[in-house]
Formats: structure tokens, C-alpha cells, sequence
């Protein structure tokens, strides 16, 4: 195929997101999208709003020669499709992808993977009989400086780890989406399931799976009782201290934060508003050359990666597979079952 052929379902933050990010690659050519709301059909994104970036959504989506749906289902019928992306609320999520893979289309689902662990157990089925590709966006194990961290890591130069903290931190974000939905803890799972889920999936990514996780949160501070912000320790059994901290409590005037600092036998790992730095034991402090070129974000990073295996035909890997999806999600519901007991521990199976 000269160029892998997209079709978008969801036109909120996320959709436009790709919907830009799809325009700048070589790649791919966007030849359909697909929304309940008529504004956004027409190319109107002035109600999008998000908790990071910048983006212009007073300048309309350039829709032509795009073909658009009132329905993701209608979407998914396409022929032309060679790619279904699905950027809608996350109790939509299932259906899409098992109609889309079932039409043969290669998948890439916004996070959370879905709901619950009874949807996953579907969409892992429909996984493992389709003869093409699924993946989907736990962005940040492509965001250079966390990919760089984690191969570093991973190369045994740093040693083992003795301690490690994850944070993510948001700015309300109540009234940010269609419906508000985020703050309906029934469809988002609050910020627990929609936002600290990429803390929880980068400990899967740099130490593997916990074998327990105790989960500790404060619930209904700006949604409808879903946990808004919360601290996790998860238990490896070999004494280190790995704990994440996420939320979107915070008003509007504090900046978005995404950090991490991973203390190792041998040297330190940080990240944050400062920078991406190694700190060495020695006292060396090393600032690592990570050459982005035109993909800055891991966003960019992902979408063309797996745009590019589609093209040449190439099982996505890079980042994760569908097990890890799927094991890193055992995770997050295990700590939404802490969470609930008040921080009792809960194995992970």
C-alpha cells in the first residue's frame, strides 16, 4: 500500500490529536472520521479542551476529501479503512474494537483498554482471533525521555532499583469533554482508571508486573464519587519501594506535571519540569541527548510506529504487546479493588 488509510472514531481532545499528528506523517492518509456531534463532522473542534498541550481549537479540521460518519459502527463498514482509530469514552471502547478487528481492520484504541476485567476478557478473545494488528495508547512508554529511561534501565548499567516514585498530576479537567463524562465515574473509573493507569503501566514496563498492590484515595473531590487522586505501592517482594501518585484534583492554575525519579544501586533517574538528567553516585550528572527529530511527544511516536508497521506488514512491538495491555490491566483493577477496600492489599493475577 503506498499509504495506510485511517479512519478516526471520536473527534474530543484525543481524536484531534491524532487527527493532526496523522496529517504530519508520510505515512498515513486520514480518509474517514466518525462523531455523534454534527459541529465536529463539519470540521468545528471549539468545544475541545484538554490538560496538556496548546493546540488552536478555533481553527477548524480540514475536512476535505474526508469522508464523515454520525457512527463509529458506520465507520468500521468502510472499505477503504485500512486503520480504525478509536479515540471515544471508555464503556464504548469494547465494542468498537471487537466490530472493527472483526471487520479485519488493524486497531489502535485510546486508554483504558475498556471497563472492567469481563471486557477485557472479550477484547482479548477477539485479539487472539484476528489476523490483524491491535495496540493501544499507553503513550508514555514512547515518550522519549521515559522510553530512553526505561532502555537504560533496563541494560543493567544503573543496577538494581532500590526506590522508585511515578507522578502524575492534573489540573481539573471537570467540564473538559463530551457530556463531562470523565467526571461520571461509571464511564471514566475517575482518575484512578483514566489518568494514573500510565503510572501503573511504566512500573509494568520498567520492573514487570507486582505480585500485590496496596492502593490508598480520595473519592467525589470533583467527580461523582469516583477515586480523583491516589497513591499506590506496589509490592515485588524484593524490598524496593515502588509506589505511583496520580490525580486531577488540583484547580485550574497549577500546570500539568508528569515526573519520575528511579533510585538505583549505581546512579538516579529524573525527570520533571527541570529536565530529563542521570544523576551518578560518582557525582556525575549526565543530560541525555535524545534526538526526537519531528516526533516530539510519544503520541507522535506511537501513532507512527505502528502506522509504519501496518505499511510494511510488521507485528507491532516496539513498545508493548497485547499481553502486556492486558497484564498491565490486571494491574489497574486490582488497585481500583485496593482503593475500594481502603488500601487493603490485593494480589495480581
Amino acid at each position: 500500500m503506498e499509504k495506510v488509510r485511517i479512519g478516526i472514531i471520536g473527534l474530543g481532545f484525543m481524536g484531534t490529536t491524532h487527527f493532526r499528528i496523522y496529517r504530519g506523517l508520510p505515512n498515513a492518509e486520514i480518509i474517514a472520521i466518525a462523531d455523534v456531534d454534527a459541529d465536529k463532522r463539519r470540521g468545528d473542534i471549539t468545544k475541545v479542551s484538554g490538560n496538556i498541550g496548546n493546540e488552536d481549537n478555533t481553527i477548524p479540521l480540514d475536512l476535505n476529501g474526508v469522508k464523515a460518519y454520525d457512527s463509529g459502527l458506520a465507520l468500521i463498514e468502510d472499505p477503504n479503512v485500512d486503520v480504525v482509530d478509536i479515540c471515544v469514552p471508555t464503556p464504548d471502547h469494547k465494542d468498537l474494537i471487537i466490530a472493527a478487528l472483526g471487520k479485519g481492520k488493524h486497531v489502535f484504541s485510546e486508554k483504558p483498554l475498556c471497563r472492567n476485567l469481563a471486557e477485557m476478557a472479550e477484547i482479548e478473545q477477539a485479539v487472539k482471533s484476528a489476523n490483524t494488528f491491535f495496540n493501544v495508547g499507553m503513550c508514555i512508554r514512547a515518550w522519549p525521555e521515559y522510553f530512553h529511561a526505561q532502555k537504560l534501565y533496563k541494560s543493567g548499567v544503573l543496577g538494581k532499583v532500590r526506590s522508585a516514585m511515578f507522578r502524575r498530576l492534573s489540573p481539573s479537567i471537570d467540564g473538559n469533554s463530551w457530556k463531562n463524562w470523565f467526571m461520571d465515574n461509571s464511564r471514566s473509573g475517575g482518575a484512578l482508571l483514566d489518568l494514573h493507569l500510565h503510572d501503573t503501566d511504566l512500573v509494568c514496563y520498567f520492573f514487570g508486573s507486582p505480585r500485590a498492590v496496596n492502593t490508598f484515595g480520595v473519592r467525589g473531590v470533583c467527580s461523582d464519587n469516583g477515586f480523583d487522586h491516589v497513591i499506590t505501592n506496589y509490592d515485588f517482594g524484593d524490598n524496593s519501594l515502588i509506589m505511583a501518585e496520580g490525580g486531577w484534583t488540583a484547580p485550574r492554575t497549577i500546570p500539568f506535571e508528569m515526573s519520575f525519579q528511579i533510585i538505583c544501586e549505581k546512579g538516579t533517574l529524573r525527570f520533571n519540569h527541570e529536565g530529563y538528567k542521570i544523576h551518578w553516585n560518582d557525582g556525575k550528572i549526565e543530560t541525555p541527548e535524545i534526538n526526537i527529530g519531528e516526533l516530539p511527544t510519544g503520541w507522535h511516536q506511537e501513532l507512527n510506529y505502528f502506522v509504519d508497521c501496518v505499511k510494511n506488514n510488521v507485528t507491532p512491538n516496539r513498545y508493548q504487546t497485547p499481553q502486556q495491555i492486558f497484564e498491565s490491566f490486571k494491574v489497574i483493577m486490582a488497585e481500583m479493588q485496593s482503593a475500594e477496600t481502603q488500601g487493603k492489599t490485593v494480589e495480581v493475577k
